[in-house]
Formats: C-alpha cells, structure tokens, sequence
C-alpha cells in the first residue's frame, strides 16, 4: 500500500523519457513504483493528476538563499514554482566558515538583523543551523573563496602569499569534509577580484581530489569576456576540478560573437579531458549586487569604510570615472534599462529605472546610485539592482547546448514574514515558470521533455545528488504536477513578489508542500551532506 498515489497524470522522468496517463506511487518518502495503473495496490491517499505533468521536482544548482533560508527556511518562491532542491554558496559568497558571530552579516548575502539564529563559525556548524530550520526545499551548499579569503586575510587588500593560499586551500578541505558540497568563486567581486589562477588552483585541487565542482562567476562577460572565460578554463586544466561556468551567457559590452566564441573555447579544451558544463539565467536581464560597482579600492574594509569613501566628494569622482565597473552598461549611461531591484531604506522606489530616479531626485543618475548606497548604511549589501545586458540570442544558444542547466540566481524568499521586503532578482518568484512558458511553451525553443532536463537531471547528475533529479523506483519522491498550458510567471519590475501560476502539487521526500494549487504548512527539505563524484 502506497502513501501517496498521483494517477493518471503524463510522466516525465527527467531524463527525456514521458510516459502517458502513468501512476506513480510513493511510499516512505521514495518513489515505490511507476505503471499505468496502479489502483489495485491502495494508497492511504490518491491524487488524480490526469491532464497534468508530472515531473521530478526542480533542481535550482545556482542560489544565494544563503541566509534567507536561515530567516525564513520555508522558500516560498521556490515552491511555489516547483522547486525541491537549491544549491547555495555560489559566487564565492557562503555564510560558514567565520572566525566570529559578528563576522557573519559581512559575508551573508540578504543578511537581515530581524532573523534569530544561534549563530556559526565552521562549515558543520553553519550546515547544522539550517539542520535547526524547517525547510521547504533540500538544500546543498557549497563554501565560497570570497568567504574563505576572508578567514584567512580579513578584509586586506591582497590576494595572500603562498602560505596564505595553503591556508586557504587547507579550509576548503575542512569545509568540504564538513559537508560542502562544492566550492565557488566570485571573480568580479571583493575579494575574488584580487585573485589570479596562482591562487585558486590550489583550492580547485581539493576541490578536484573529492571530485567536487569548481562553480565559477567568471572575472569578466563584457569586453575582456575571453580573458574572463580563459582564466576559468585554465583554473580548472591545472586543477583537474570539474568546472562549472555560472551564468554564461555574456553581457552588454561583449561582441556579439561572443557567445559563439566562448562555446568553441570550452569544445576545444574538452578535447584535452578538462570537464566543463555551464548553465544560464532564463532571463535578458541581469542583476547583481549595487555595491559591486565600486571599484576594488573603494569596497575594502568594512561598510563603515566604504561609506566614508561614499561620503567624500574626492573618492566619489574616482569611483565614478572607473574606467572599467563592473557593468559597462552603467559607463554608456543606458540609465534607462537599469532598474532598482531591492532596498531597505528605498523600498518606495524599488521598480523604477536609475533614469527615472535621477529625475525624481533632481541629480545625475550616477550620483543617485552612490547616494542610494550612502543611505542604505548597513544595508548596503542587500541593495540590488537589474539590467537589460544579456541578448536573448544567447541564451537560446546556450540552451540548445546538451550539458546546459538553467539557474535562478536568486534567493527563496517569501512575500510575507521577515523577508516579505526582500528581492532576489526579477524573476526570483518565477524563473521556473518563466523557463517553461516562454523558451519551452511559446518559443518552442526546446521540446517540454528537453525543457525539463535543464531542470531535473542534468543538474543533479552534475551536482552528483544521490538518488534525486528522476522520477525512478527508489529515487527521494521530490516530485512537481503542473499544467504545462497554465504554467507562468506573474512577476515584474513593479511588482516582483507574486508567486508563480500553474503548479498543482510539489513533494518534497514523499510529503506534499503544494495541494491543488495551495501551500501547505508542510516543510520536509533537508540539508544534503553525502554526494556522489560530481
């Protein structure tokens, strides 16, 4: 007798396979059994799901969710759109390890001084605190460079010398025998960008050795994007990590060659046995911290020493005629395509394009920026912004590539709680059902059963998840119903909280935290410490 039983519904299992009007049944948390009539064994309860798809539940391999989950572990966003598992720490940027609790708001992403926790120092500790949460997804994390940098070196202004690296690369190996899953970098931001290959390759190695990805944030997508992805390439040759490229696609600035170009770099050094995969945003626009337009000199030390350098007109004029931020699309002062994506004390203004804000404030959009920066304080690096700098063009490119997942970049989060006035990015409530309705239901640019992979399989098979990312007898019932003429996303610039439409049920290890469209009071994630060679 099963626990659950979904009848009758059109099963996709991952791996391309769909298999019409099928029953899948669900007992102790697993997947049971899988045929097109299973009536006849019983089942404490039967769901009809006929008409609907029922695929494994959502693997989302690039997160920040970080803290969030910490705040508010339920990750509202994320289930609601059929998400079960998340992979946090990316980007170089993870909440564990610290050398003090008061080390933990400078390195969390969404830090938020309204959430209680016990606090952290090591890698277990920190996994243990989400251990202490009630959860709403699985969650598998992976130890940034940026947090590792910063146990090491504190916040001085250099990349460390070479008994420094073996400090760091001996940390990584703590973290990733406490637990991490992976390790990350974040080369476009403090401390990453103090960092060459000499100092990452051996933090990759013991990355390698436990056979673990190497996720990286590449040091440039826009005019030097071969540079940026030739490092990558190089830091993983040398390694011998299995590199994985976040958020490949390129950005304003960047020829359009460019995407075409970076795909013939990665063929040709998979031919010499570097083992490389990437994914993509589903998404043209492209957000990212605020704080990240400052020039390196200007982001050292703590908040308390960028706001002074904020505050003085002399290192204002220098942080303006940068000559290469972060985004070139702020040096062509396309004002109007970047927007103000999150802010604690600007929450009024969130929405609106930095063109629009530099009016309302009667000053030079740039100005309005750095003031915005200014005022946030310690908020600061919960200010977030988003513009239009990817092509679609890419992104369509990158998912007709087989090894492509698709990624959120974002944070769970909910739109009610502690977190109700934060935002991960504009498709945070629905990049899920986004990637369905508009590349795979009205572009068409993949089939649903391809569509789905980019989402299941083929980043919990790169990942090395055991047992999840398939709906296979004896494989976690991690499972999302959804009506795949329905399924949407209903966020925008104005109004990014609203959860995404069309999802009927989600499971997450055998227990329902969607029913016929609603959200249960039900959290079964757990946070994942066992892999299998990624």
């Amino acid at each position: 007798m099963f626990d659950i039983l979904l009848k009758g519904g059109d099963v996709h299992d991952g791996s391309g396979k769909v298999h019409a009007c099928c029953d899948v049944g669900i007992k102790d948390g697993m997947i049971a059994e899988i045929a097109p009539d299973l009536s006849t064994k019983g089942s404490a309860q039967i769901i009809d799901v006929t008409g609907l798809v029922v695929s494994p539940g959502f693997v989302d391999m690039h997160t920040h969710s970080d803290f969030t989950l910490i705040a508010d572990g339920r990750a509202e966003s994320q289930v609601h759109q059929g998400v079960t598992t998340e992979v946090i720490g990316q980007c170089g940027i993870s909440c564990a390890p610290v050398l003090s609790h008061d080390n933990i708001r400078k390195v969390a992403p969404w830090y938020t001084a309204d959430a209680k926790h016990k606090g952290w120092l090591g890698f277990s500790e920190y996994l243990d605190a989400l251990d202490d949460t009630s959860l709403g997804v699985n969650v598998m994390a992976f130890v940034g460079h940026g947090t590792i940098h910063r146990a090491v070196m504190g916040d001085e202004l250099h990349a460390g010398d070479a008994d420094d690296v073996k400090k760091m690369a001996k940390l990584v190996e703590q973290c990733i025998d406490e637990g991490a899953g992976g390790f990350s970098s974040g080369l476009e931001y403090f401390p990453g960008i103090l960092a060459a290959p000499e100092h990452l390759v051996p933090m990759c190695e013991v990355a390698g050795k436990h056979g673990r990805l190497y996720a990286t944030h590449v040091r440039n997508r826009d005019t030097h994007y071969d540079l940026g992805f030739a490092e990558a390439i190089a830091t993983a040759r040398q390694s011998g990590a299995k590199l994985q490229i976040s958020h490949i696609q390129p950005k304003y600035g960047a020829p359009a060659y460019a995407m075409n170009h970076t795909l013939e770099m990665i063929e040709l050094a998979r031919r010499h046995d570097v083992d490389i995969a990437f994914d993509v945003i589903p998404h043209d626009w492209n957000h990212t911290l605020m704080a990240a337009i400052l020039p390196k000199w200007a982001q050292s030390g703590g908040i308390e020493d960028v706001m002074k350098r904020l505050a003085d007109p002399e290192a204002r004029a220098k942080i303006k005629a940068n000559p290469q931020p972060m985004w070139l699309i702020v040096k062509a002062e396309k004002w109007q395509d970047i927007v103000l994506l999150n802010a604690t004390i600007n929450k009024d203004i969130v929405g609106a394009d930095f063109a629009e804000i530099g009016r309302m404030r009667n000053c030079h959009p740039y100005d309005a920026v750095l003031d915005i920066l200014l005022e946030e304080g310690e908020n600061m690096m919960a200010c977030m912004w988003s513009s239009k700098s990817f092509r679609n063009s890419d992104v369509e490119l990158c998912l007709n590539q087989p090894e492509c997942a698709v990624i959120s970049d974002t944070v769970a989060i909910a739109n009610d709680g502690v977190l109700k006035d934060h935002i991960g990015s504009l498709s945070g409530y629905g990049w899920a059902a986004r990637f369905l309705q508009y590349y795979v239901r009205d572009q068409q640019i993949l089939t649903l059963a391809e569509g789905l992979r980019k989402i299941t399989s083929i980043p919990a098979d790169r990942l090395g998840l055991k047992n999840r990312g398939r709906l296979k007898i004896g494989y976690h019932a991690d499972i999302c119903v959804f009506d795949p003429a329905h399924i949407a996303s209903n966020a925008t610039a104005k109004n990014p909280r609203r959860y995404a439409s069309g999802i009927a049920h989600v499971m997450v290890n055998g227990q329902l935290s969607m029913l016929n469209g609603l959200r249960t009071k039900t959290n079964a994630g757990q946070v994942l410490r066992d892999f299998k060679a990624a």
